[in-house]
């Protein structure tokens, strides 16, 4: 398939265990609580992040989600005498003493038994609702505020008017005060003054005030599965909240994780230690949900789940939208700036039927293009080669967060995050961007089949078989060393569909080519007898997955029509790009995986013998048209022992270097679009290695330089002639002129265009040249030579052979002109009328 996948890798370290021991006074605080977890220590220097009191990133401001958070009724559970009220900034504690401690290990004298049960239930993680506990509440004719601040001796709440009001503590690190009135007026209404043993104080706002930024709407359709914006709805957001007290900025923290017993918030803000922050459920979807003022751009942060097992994992957001540069494993809370300037591609594409338009991919490798490049420098280099070059689309491998370089990208722990490697995401979008601004389409490898078993990631998230399917007959792939996730739970559709509009709506990506598709579809993919289960038919089809492929392609298409879907699907499934209406799959486009195979094993038969095996170079035109296809020369063929185009055929460098020519103009005029890894234009010697970049020093010989000068050739000839690709998907599209002439190695056939053009084609894959070979012609006239791959400034022997030939009335090949051509060693000719 598309990558090392059961390749081994070192264990991501954890941003806990890398990050530097924070100096913040606070931290240094000596517990006060024999109950509470100590603040978790970081070694090794932590990633800088932007600081985020009182310097969030402006945001959209959400109106109408301020109201405070369900009052719930204490039982006589604040301190019964009225808080003192001071005037401005509280007496401090005299000279050379230490502040008095105010929070005590044992619960204050007269506390109501359930309230410290609840209580103990927040501090210790396992409260569903630590809002009910926290936080404004009513109390007759006045108002209870109860913060959680552990280690904290002192408290005091500063009120709208800048009185202070001591705060007591109540247990285990919750603090209470009692305000007159109306209190402090709503969730802005209030900051914690939190005081520490060595005298420091930290001032912010209280998570806890504050209502739900997800509504019932957003809630409905999570608990449906029917989210197709699920990337707005969870995750991190920062957001600045308007109160009848004012504006709060700060970050919303949501998370699905419907079988964990609680779940806690923790990052660089609260120095990895999650007591302080607990979430609180959001009724049966199984969404957790925190506001956290103050909390800006550049945090980082994840999630602390109390799993069904009883253990707690730290996870990262499945929704982060950014993520540190392995092998740190923290997710980043980020809002785009980003202004996309590409008006005119995305107006354009909207007229484009992708079937009868032009499509020359050049598939890339982000990191080893030109290792080192950012996506802003990729902006500009890879931008300008792919244009030298005349491709319409580049493909990428996957963008997606992935914590091994030698995956390729194909092994995903953060799905909707571009990796961090070359920068942020705004960067990718920038890269984007500037290919459209060329007329550069951008595809992007989106792998749904499999998942890492990465213990910070999605396996196992909540402490139970969430992701992935809980059958490891259905669950794991035995080749790979991955889960596979469970395509019968809603949830998990919801959150791949939406992934993927992620991808084409907030990036603008023009297509997705979807990975694997083949160990999607059947239940025994790589599975001995014994190994896996048949479906309810008893059949070895995974209906689930089926299902979802259908679901993916219609939810894609009805949003972006004009996307294009890609499967790499390499069996023969019937319909994979029929419409879904009619009992197909959906996609758009499909890998001619056989095409590719069968042409590779041909030209690497010595000439000699290639006579006995010509179906395999003639049979792609059998099935050519029971699917739309894409033609790959893919990163697959050119690792693993596989050998690179350059080195797959016999004989010597020029031999060599001439049927990769041959091989090349085949390709651009065989029905189907193209695609080219990168090194293959520049006849790449060596494999593929993700750690060494394309070896750019090989285009100072002849055999290299003279096959990117064929590359530009062809996909300059290409673009402008509709003969070569506006019927790709119609029979009337090809026509051979002779397939069958095994003995000479040669082929020929015409093709032909929705505007009645037509390009005749020759291919010879012998060494020996064909002077004097009678082809067949459409039309009577002057017939001039548009392509010859025997060129010397291809790198070819320069073989004598007209320019021009004269189509004369002789019926051949079944066509009533012909004329005598002659046909290069290990070379190609295309043919174009000119009357």
């Amino acid at each position: 398939m598309s990558s090392p996948r059961s390749e081994q890798r070192p264990r991501a370290t954890t941003d806990e265990e890398t990050a530097k021991k924070t100096g913040s006074k606070a931290a240094s605080a000596k517990k006060t609580e024999p109950e509470a977890a100590p603040a978790k220590k970081t070694a090794g220097k932590a990633t800088p992040v932007q600081k985020t009191a009182g310097k969030t990133a402006p945001v959209q401001k959400t109106a109408g989600k301020a109201a405070s958070a369900k009052k719930t009724e204490s039982r006589a559970g604040a301190a019964k005498k009225k808080a003192p009220v001071t005037k401005g900034r509280a007496k401090a504690a005299p000279a050379g003493r230490a502040p008095a401690r105010t929070a005590p290990a044992r619960a204050a004298a007269g506390s109501d038994p359930e309230l410290l049960a609840a209580i103990d239930r927040v501090v210790d993680g396992h409260h569903h609702d630590p809002h009910s506990v926290l936080g404004v509440h009513a109390q007759g004719r006045t108002t209870v505020v109860r913060v959680l601040r552990p280690h904290a001796t002192e408290v005091h709440l500063e009120l709208r008017d800048g009185d202070r009001v001591r705060a007591e503590h109540l247990h285990r690190g919750v603090f209470t005060a009692e305000v007159p009135g109306k209190g402090p007026g709503g969730p802005a209404g209030y900051r914690v003054i939190a005081r520490y043993e060595d005298g420091a104080e930290h001032t912010a706002a209280d998570p806890y005030p504050f209502a739900p930024v997800l509504g019932d709407l957003d809630l409905h359709l999570i608990g449906e599965g029917r989210h197709e914006e699920l990337w707005r709805a969870l995750g991190a957001h920062t957001r600045t909240l308007e109160t009848g007290a004012g504006e709060v900025s700060g970050t919303s923290f949501t998370v699905w994780a419907p079988n964990a017993r609680g779940v806690r918030l923790i990052g660089d803000f609260n120095l990895w230690n999650g007591v302080g922050h607990p979430m609180r459920s959001l009724g049966g979807t199984g969404v957790w949900e925190l506001f956290v003022p103050g909390v800006g751009d550049g945090a980082l942060y994840k999630f602390q789940l109390l799993g069904a097992d009883g253990h707690w994992r730290d996870k990262a957001d499945p929704m982060a939208r950014a993520t540190q540069v392995p092998p740190q494993t923290a997710s980043v809370v980020t809002t785009s700036g980003h202004v996309w300037t590409d008006q005119e591609w995305m107006a354009e594409r909207k007229g484009v039927e992708p079937h009868r338009a032009p499509m020359s991919v050049y598939e890339v490798h982000l990191g080893s293009w030109r290792p080192g490049l950012s996506y802003t420098e990729l902006a500009e280099q890879l931008v300008e080669y792919v244009t030298e070059l005349g491709f319409t689309h580049v493909e990428f491998l996957p963008v997606a967060g992935h914590p091994y370089d030698g995956s390729w990208g194909y092994q995903v722990t953060s799905y909707f995050a571009p990796t961090p490697r070359f920068g942020s995401p705004d960067g990718f979008r920038h890269l984007v961007d500037s290919l459209h601004r060329a007329g550069i389409g951008v595809l992007l490898d989106w792998v749904p089949a499999h998942f890492p078993k990465d213990d910070w990631a999605l396996a196992r998230f909540d402490g139970t078989a969430l992701y992935e399917h809980p059958d490891p007959r259905r669950g794991e792939h035995p080749d790979w060393g991955t889960l596979i996730f469970n395509y019968g739970r809603t949830e998990v559709r919801n959150f791949l569909v939406a992934n993927a509009l992620y991808w084409l709506e907030e990036f603008h990506i023009d297509g997705l080519r979807v990975d694997a598709v083949a160990s999607m579809l059947y239940l025994d993919y790589s599975r001995e007898d014994g190994g896996w289960e048949p479906n309810v038919f008893g059949g070895r089809e995974n209906l689930e997955a089926i299902d979802f492929l259908k679901e993916l392609n219609t939810v894609v298409y009805r949003r972006n029509p004009h996307a294009v879907m890609i499967a790499e699907e390499s069996t023969a499934y019937p319909g994979v790009t029929l419409p879904v209406d009619h009992g197909g799959l959906g996609f758009g486009l499909k890998w001619n995986m056989g095409w590719m195979h069968d042409t590779l094993e041909y030209l690497a038969k010595e000439p000699v013998h290639r006579r006995y095996h010509h179906d395999e170079i003639t049979f792609s035109m059998v099935y050519a048209y029971s699917e739309n296809y894409v033609l790959p020369l893919s990163h697959d063929e050119v690792v693993h022992g596989k050998r690179s185009l350059f080195n797959k055929p016999p004989g010597d460098e020029w031999q060599r270097a001439a049927n990769l020519r041959a091989l090349l103009a085949f390709m651009w005029s065989h029905p189907g679009k193209q695609l080219l890894f990168m090194g293959g234009e520049i006849a790449q010697g060596d494999e593929w290695s993700h750690l060494d970049g394309v070896p750019w020093w090989l285009l100072r010989y002849d055999h290299h330089a003279g096959t990117q000068r064929l590359v530009k050739a062809l996909n300059d000839l290409y673009r402008p002639r509709p003969a070569l690709w506006s019927l790709d998907t119609d029979p009337a599209g090809f026509q051979w002129l002779d397939g069958g002439d095994r003995d000479g190695n040669t082929l020929s056939y015409l093709r032909r265009g929705e505007d009645g053009s037509a390009l005749v084609c020759a291919v010879n894959f012998s060494p020996v040249p064909r002077p004097d070979w009678r082809i067949g012609l459409p039309w009577e006239g002057r017939w001039a030579a548009v392509l010859n791959t025997d060129e010397a400034r291809f790198g070819g022997s320069e073989y004598p052979a007209p320019a021009h030939v004269q189509a004369r009335a002789q019926e051949w090949h079944g066509q009533p002109f012909s004329a005598e051509v002659t046909l290069p060693p290990l070379g190609a000719v295309w043919f174009e009328h000119r009357p």
